[in-house]
């Protein structure tokens, strides 16, 4: 286990997201991604919360934004050096935003997500 200061954390999932190919950020639609710093669901790294794009249709209109949660204290739970959060943040942000564009888990496992 690892400790990783809220601000540096933070950081890293900023950059995780700018990592992201230019046409998946350009597709984004109604999305916040947030980070909780404190208590953490057992066994859960990151949260997607939403309607995928794959399942909006035109009646999709007037909606709180989908909500990407990543956990800080889950994902440095399970690393034991700065190097492994900031893969373990970019593979958990991966695997939520391939959440918001309708990509299942079992999909994004055998994608390597």
């Amino acid at each position: 286990m690892i400790e990783i200061e809220p601000a540096r954390f933070e950081a890293m999932v900023a950059e995780a997201l700018d990592g992201l190919p230019d046409e998946f950020g350009s597709l984004m639609s109604n999305v916040a991604v947030v980070v909780e710093h404190g208590a953490d669901r057992p066994g859960l790294l990151g949260l997607y919360q939403g309607i995928p794009l794959t399942r909006r249709t035109t009646h999709y209109a007037g909606v709180l934004p989908d909500r990407i949660t990543i956990y800080r204290q889950a994902i440095c739970r399970i690393c034991n050096t700065e190097a492994d959060v900031v893969d373990q943040v970019r593979r958990t942000v991966v695997h939520e935003v391939g959440h918001h564009f309708g990509i299942g888990d079992a999909r994004l496992r055998e994608l390597g997500w």
